[in-house]
This record gives C-alpha cells, structure tokens and sequence, in this order.
C-alpha cells in the first residue's frame, strides 16, 4: 500500500515538473516571438501556453499539503528558464550588427567577408597605436557564430562587438528580408 502512494507522489512531482518545464519554455518562446514583432506566433504560443499554466497550477494548488509537488513546480520553472534560453538559441530570430576594429589595418578584409555574403561597410579608423580597420557587419543570428569565426581566422586579434539592431532601411539586406 506504501508502494502504491510513493508511486503516486513520484508520478505527480514528475507531472509538474515536465508541465512547468513546458509552461515556461512557452513563455520565453512567446516573448521572443512578441520581441521580434511576430505578433501572431506570440497569440497562438500564448494560447497553448495559458492551458500549460493553468494545468500545472491547479495539480499544485490542488495539492498544497505536499512540499514535494511546490519544490517540483520550482524545479520545472528553473529548468524552463534554462530550456527556453536554448530554444531561443536554435531559433536565432533576427539579425545582428557587429562592429570589428582590427589590430593592423588589412584592407582586404571586408571583400573577404563580402564574399561570403556579408554586407560590410568599413573605414580606416585611428587608434592609439595607428591606423585600424572598422568595419561594420549585418548578418543574421543564425549565421553569428560562423561570422565570428571567419573575422577571428582573419585576424585573431580582432575587437568585436555586437548587439541587435530593432529596425532598419535600405541597403543590400532590405531586399531579402520577408515582412
């Protein structure tokens, strides 16, 4: 009879936890969505989510004399945090622009990199120790890690930075890019 109960209580704990796992993961994956301006994909994410929320909530609530199953529901919203942040990872919405200032100035960086499909602006720029190459680099999340990679062989001492820009007009890009 003990067996029976223990079974039971590990199967709950197990339920709430995989429930809020999902809840959450589905909230970060909504806000991404309403962040990226995908209005849509955040409603019906939403949705889904809401029913996610509210099943979970209710096995807890419904069975508040347990530590065990309030400890799980904790557990499953830290672990969906971590869950969401690797779905938001593979999903990579958007672009990102990256500022790279070279350590010597290589004025065929910038084809190099053309060539690969990157759309580069740069400059001659001047810094402490003399002239540097700026340049200026869009490029998709997804293809961020390759972008990193290629500037680094070409100049391993490189300085880079990146951050994601909200709205954009004209060049190269603009054609490509579904609205």
């Amino acid at each position: 009879m003990v067996s029976f109960f223990m079974e039971h209580a590990l199967t709950m704990i197990l339920i709430i936890l995989i429930i809020n796992v999902v809840y959450v993961t589905l909230f970060t994956v909504r806000m991404i969505f309403t962040l990226k301006n995908q209005r849509y994909l955040a409603a019906t994410v939403s949705m889904i989510e809401i029913i996610v929320y509210v099943l979970g909530l209710s096995l807890v609530l419904d069975n508040l004399d347990r530590i065990e199953n309030l400890i799980a529901y904790a557990v499953g919203y830290g672990i969906g945090v971590i869950t969401g942040m690797k779905v938001e990872e593979k999903l990579a919405l958007g672009y990102i622009t990256v500022n790279v200032i070279t350590k010597e100035y290589e004025p065929d960086i910038p084809n190099t990199l053309r060539d690969k499909g990157y759309g580069v602006t740069n400059w001659v720029a001047y810094g402490r120790e003399g002239e540097r190459l700026m340049m200026e680099i869009l490029t998709s999340r997804k293809s961020e890690a390759d972008l990193y990679a290629t500037i680094k062989k070409l100049d391993p001492k490189a300085f880079i930075i990146s951050h994601e820009p909200k709205t954009f007009f004209g060049g190269f890009w603009v054609k490509g890019i579904r609205r």
